[in-house]
């Protein structure tokens, strides 16, 4: 998987912490403290594994570790290589930071099934690492599908009808994706002996176009659920029925990005840029992340409920990266992988910001928040500042994500991506100005009253809008692994 491999625990220990709170969990369910402190140990401890192997994966070096083999020639690999790290860093600190919001959040609003919902959130993380270090498609799939089972009960935590009825669509489109993934899975094994990933892909010319267009089209029907690429996006903005945690976990920590972490799984590890390119499927893939850019954010605007908003936001932003990715340059391809952590830790932040207002409030609408701004200032103050920096203005870090992009797309000579990219930000301040606005310069009868939300709703949304900033101006270790990925799959290319 590009560098030095090194047979290491490190990628198996990285699962144990939150596999050990999902067992603990329940056993301390007539205890909810301390109940709740192994859901912030194990990620503590979790985050500190993951973050460990990060210099060495940065510097190309490769930890590989075998679970148990099915099968002769059939493994279940981890391997903690440069992309790997990017996903598993920004999940297992993001962790950090939910478990603190999520107490705050269920004691706030007495949420019933408290148990049920923190044993979920340590087993969607164990997934979701699973998935950032698995080291073939096989494992992959396997953490995918825990991931898909772990995040139902989630989404239809409240067992409203409404609730039930999401859970139902959410298990429909995602069980999907795993038969199209499984099928594609066992057909490249058929095909070419291995579902190894390799950075440039394992495809080669023994396997005739033919058959590639439709191997193709199954994996990114697999995974391009998850990263709700258009048309397969509706479950999401469906999903928001959930609790607001559930929902920053949905989109900034676990299961969109599991998807979109796939998509660029798949196009550089196993059909490879060269391939790609050659096919002219990339530019298939780019037009299908274009139109789903714009038709997100188009959408978004028609919102009034906030959290289908930052959904349809999702949509729009998670095809960044696959777009990035498809241009296969090298500023392209860091890009999109750099925007995987800019837009996790942006829109969490966004996220917790609206779970604070509804807390504090009960309001979930944008027309409702008329001078909350002057009731919550550091809440709506952090939410400008994230909501800003989504949109691309500096010194936030999707401002650094839109630099690398746009350059990604100007190396390739597509100017036409290029206006895509300014018109998503120029969408996102159309939907997103409007409610700081109103939020500070507005008066309303309805924030009388109003006060900020408990501590342990307020101090992760300032950390992760402070991080937001930091990564733009510092982008540090991060940028380094998205830079080693990009190093990797394009065979020693760098911007």
């Amino acid at each position: 998987m590009g560098g030095e491999v090194v047979e290491a625990w490190g990628p198996g220990l990285a699962l144990v912490p939150s596999l050990a709170a999902a067992a603990l969990i329940p056993l301390s369910a007539r205890a909810p403290a301390l109940r709740e402190a192994w859901s912030l140990l194990a990620s503590v401890a979790q985050a500190a594994v993951v973050l460990s192997m990060v210099p060495g994966a940065a510097a190309g070096v490769v930890l590989e570790t075998t679970l148990v083999e099915l099968a002769p020639g059939v493994p279940l690999v981890l391997r903690a290589d440069a992309l790997g790290c990017v996903f598993a860093a920004l999940a297992s600190g993001l962790w950090v930071l939910t478990t603190v919001y999520s107490i705050g959040y269920v004691r706030g609003l007495h949420e019933h099934a408290q148990t049920r919902y923190f044993f979920c959130f340590a087993l969607s993380l164990f997934a979701a690492v699973g998935v950032a270090f698995a080291g073939n498609l096989l494992t992959f799939f396997l953490f995918y599908e825990i991931l898909t089972l772990a995040t139902y009960p989630l989404v239809a935590h409240k067992e409203t009808p409404a609730a039930v009825q999401a859970g139902r669509m959410y298990l429909a489109y995602t069980l999907t994706a795993g038969v199209a993934l499984l099928a594609a899975t066992a057909w490249l094994q058929i095909l070419v002996g291995t579902v190894e990933f390799r950075p440039g892909g394992i495809l080669g010319e023994a396997v005739p176009p033919a058959t590639l267009w439709p191997l193709l089209g199954l994996f990114v029907l697999g995974v391009g659920v998850k990263a709700a690429l258009m048309p397969l996006h509706s479950w999401l903005p469906v999903a928001m029925i959930a609790p607001t945690p559930v929902s920053a976990l949905l989109h900034a920590v676990a299961v969109v990005k599991a998807g979109v972490f796939g998509v660029v799984r798949v196009l550089g590890y196993v059909v490879g840029p060269e391939l790609l390119g050659g096919l002219g499927a990339w530019s298939a893939v780019a037009w299908l992340a274009a139109a789903t850019i714009l038709a997100g954010s188009l959408l978004a605007l028609a919102q009034d409920n906030l959290k289908r908003l930052l959904a349809f936001s999702t949509v729009s932003q998670l095809s960044y990266v696959v777009l990035g990715v498809a241009l296969g340059t090298p500023s392209g391809v860091v890009g999109g992988i750099q925007h995987i952590v800019n837009h996790g830790v942006t829109k969490i932040t966004l996220f917790f910001c609206a779970g604070a207002i509804y807390v504090a409030t009960g309001k979930e609408r944008v027309s409702q928040l008329a001078g909350i701004g002057r009731r919550m200032p550091v809440t709506m103050g952090v939410f400008a500042v994230a909501a800003l920096g989504l949109a691309g203005l500096p010194p936030a870090s999707g401002f650094l994500s839109k630099w690398y992009l746009i350059r990604g797309a100007l190396e390739a000579g597509q100017w036409p991506f290029v206006l895509v990219w300014l018109a998503s930000s120029l969408l996102n301040l159309a939907y997103f100005l409007p409610i700081i606005i109103s939020a500070f310069f507005r008066r309303s009868g309805e924030a009388e009253g109003v006060t900020e939300a408990p501590a342990t709703l307020l101090v992760p949304l300032v950390v992760t809008g402070a991080a937001s900033v930091l990564l733009g101006v510092a982008p540090g270790a991060f940028l380094s692994l998205a830079s080693r990925a990009a190093h990797d799959i394009l065979g020693g290319i760098l911007p």
